[in-house]
């Protein structure tokens, strides 16, 4: 049995998401697959210290360039007036304000690879002057930037560059001597770290110790400096073998944290360190650290008595992201947190290194992206996701325990006239009495009356993640699909976050398996309730939805069509190949290949590959270093050369893990659709 949470009213759901934004006569756009080139994503939200004005990183998909790009955009926070910063054909990135709001500082690339630095096409610093409008560079590193930090006075940038190293170990002169092959190790990237005197513009190299810098935090008095360090710059190094650092730049002495409570004592070895905050009494530094499978844990340490607080999370929720903060002129670190579908903010006392009460700063059906405070902590800028909308900026009042939050951007005005799915979420029982949740869109017209549609089962990545209840319109699904008739049901399986903890850590061990019966009996209840064809079905997924849609079609024939985007089909050749092996160490209940075969073949839709009837759509990037090609060719091979099942192998030239390029996503949007279309409603390709 299973419920439908506000699916009674979705009728007038519905109409008060038209309301909302434009009258219903005006929602007469049917959302088609270029209309996904036309969406602009938000990110970088940084409010202006006095709290007038606000930027942001604003993402567009350019035809002509084949490939999207970000550039930086400027809103004043009380007429709303926006406008475009930047110009350029790469993308801006890690915008930061000048403590008297008059520059805005940010990473950006000009020039061509010929040129001299600062135009040679290698990130630098550039610093924008909001009354003039003009842009200059302030460094000219050969090598780059790779990330900065404005200090709090405003008069030093701090940066990182990187050079090569050597390893100096027995084989180094063999390695030298050889150099035409590559070697698996022996030479890496590291980071030495720079001052530069935006007074004098004379440059420091405060320091330089052959380690890999991930990222950096300078204390408002600019004694200590933390980093993210690794030995090398392989993935691998940063989960599980990565120490946070503690510079002291007045004696250069260097502390390595203790990392017994994320190591020895964590739910896994395999975590990675991210997020770096100090407070303003430059004693207490506050981190995060990822675990697959796990939930996440954040730490502030007390660096001058080497005391360690973890914080609790409220109720439960996961820890979301990296930008963790305090919050000016207060002693609360805030965080996002995952949270039944909705990504809120919470802000957490920290006394004399104790936990205190913990807040939500903003209520409601939130999905928050990026978020800043003024410099005196009482105003809040953030990005939300919502059911009417894509990601826009919202103003709040930070101070307030019932904040009110007030939306200060429309960067997607043809989002008003479009018509818009009904999107609720859905709860069902797994068949071992959990509750499951999912995201349901559905067609905007739809009535429970009108019967069953067409279903396509949609299946988030990660899996240590969740789908959102917000608007989306991606290449993975939502969107496109209900504006044709379909619905479409994205599961927040076991093993997702915002659930509670151990809904998380139910799949550590079990997959291929606990996720796979969540997913179906929220099919099941869908069809139960009228609402899916259980005749007319498909199931689409990338990375591990990708693994998802190759283990259900392992396990059922029920779906007619399959996409598989990017998807493990071995978990022995994940181990072997994929860029990060704790991952799969992870859900392999902590066992290596050889410690547990059974279990890897369990977790493998190799195994079961004979069981696979769907025909099946095969998406993967050339180089992706995730999830790699081999894993599709397997697939591939499988199903067209041994078992004579209908199936395409797409491959996208030089993509990683993610389509970048404008051609490759549409291809892969428009093969979606026909092949569905063909297998599920019998509509031959155009």
């Amino acid at each position: 049995m299973g419920r439908v949470n506000q699916l009674s009213a979705l009728a007038l759901m519905s109409m008060s998401l038209i309301a909302s934004s434009s009258l219903a006569s005006q929602r007469d756009h049917t959302i088609t697959t270029d209309d996904f080139f036309s969406v602009a994503g938000m990110g970088g939200v940084q409010l202006s210290p006095d709290g007038r004005q606000a930027v942001w990183l604003e993402s567009r998909w350019d035809k002509e360039l084949d490939k999207a790009q970000r550039d930086l955009w400027l809103v004043n926070t009380k007429s709303s007036q926006s406008q475009r910063l930047t110009f350029t054909n790469e993308s801006e990135s890690s915008p930061q304000w000048s403590p008297d709001s008059q520059y805005i500082y940010y990473l950006g690339q000009q020039g061509d690879k010929e040129g001299k630095a600062p135009f040679n096409a290698k990130r630098q610093v550039f610093r924008f002057n909001v009354s003039t409008l003009q842009s200059v560079p302030v460094t000219k590193e050969k090598r780059g930037v790779k990330s900065y930090q404005l200090s709090q006075d405003g008069k030093q940038l701090y940066f990182t560059t990187s050079k090569e190293s050597q390893d100096d170990d027995t084989w180094a002169g063999m390695r030298a001597s050889h150099s035409a092959p590559q070697y698996g190790h022996g030479k890496q990237d590291t980071n030495p770290l720079y001052k530069l005197d935006l007074q004098h513009y004379t440059q420091t190299l405060l320091l330089d110790d052959d380690k890999v810098v991930w990222e950096f935090s300078v204390s408002n008095d600019g004694g200590k400096i933390a980093r993210i360090t690794t030995t090398d710059t392989e993935l691998v190094f940063l989960e599980g073998w990565s120490n946070i650092e503690v510079f002291n730049t007045s004696d250069a002495s260097n502390k390595v944290l203790e990392d017994s409570a994320w190591r020895e004592q964590a739910p896994s070895p395999y975590g990675w360190l991210l997020g770096l905050s100090w407070h303003d009494d430059n004693q207490q530094l506050a981190f995060r650290i990822d675990y697959d499978g796990h939930p996440g844990q954040l730490f502030v340490n007390q660096t001058n008595q080497d005391k360690l607080l973890e914080i609790s999370r409220p109720g439960d929720a996961t820890l979301n992201g990296s930008n963790i903060n305090w919050r000016p002129d207060s002693d609360e670190i805030c965080y996002r947190g995952s949270d039944h579908g909705r990504v809120k903010l919470f802000c957490t006392e920290v006394d004399d290194g104790k936990q205190g009460d913990t807040r939500t700063v903003v209520n409601g059906d939130l999905v928050i992206g990026s978020y800043s405070f003024s410099h005196n902590g009482k105003k809040l800028a953030f990005s939300h996701n919502g059911l009417d909308h894509f990601y826009d900026m919202f103003i709040a009042d930070a101070n307030s325990k019932r904040a009110k939050y007030k939306r200060i951007t429309n960067i997607n005005p043809q989002v008003d006239t479009w018509v818009l799915p009904q999107i609720s979420t859905v709860s069902w029982q797994a068949p071992d009495g959990s509750t499951v949740e999912g995201i349901l869109d559905l067609p905007a017209s739809y009535k429970p009356e009108d019967g069953p549609l067409p279903l396509i089962v949609q299946i988030h990545g990660g899996p240590t993640s969740a789908t959102p209840y917000a608007l989306q319109h991606r290449s993975y699904g939502r969107s496109t699909f209900t504006a044709n008739g379909w619905a479409l049901l994205s599961p927040n399986y076991r093993g997702s976050t915002g659930y509670g903890d151990k809904f998380l850590t139910d799949l550590v061990g079990h997959e291929h398996e606990i996720e796979v019966q969540d997913i179906l009996a929220g099919v099941d209840y869908l069809i139960a309730e009228g609402i899916a064809d259980k005749d007319k079905m498909a199931v689409m997924g990338w990375s591990n939805g990708g693994y998802l849609t190759n283990a259900l079609i392992a396990t059922t024939e029920r779906f007619k069509a399959a996409s598989s985007g990017a998807g493990v089909f071995d978990q022995r050749l994940q181990w072997i190949l994929e860029d990060t092996p704790g991952h799969v160490i992870n859900f392999m209940d902590g066992k290596q290949p050889w410690e547990d075969p059974q279990l890897y073949s369990h977790g493998s839709s190799l195994t079961y590959a004979d069981k696979i009837k769907t025909p099946t759509l095969i998406h993967i990037g050339e180089n992706d270093a995730r999830v790699p090609l081999g894993h599709a060719q397997g697939l591939y091979r499988a199903l067209r050369h041994y078992l004579n099942v209908p199936v395409e192998l797409v491959v996208y030239p030089g993509e990683g893990h993610g389509l970048s390029k404008y051609q490759h996503r549409k291809a892969k949007m428009e093969w979606d659709q026909r092949w569905f279309n063909y297998y599920v409603l019998g509509i031959e390709p155009k």
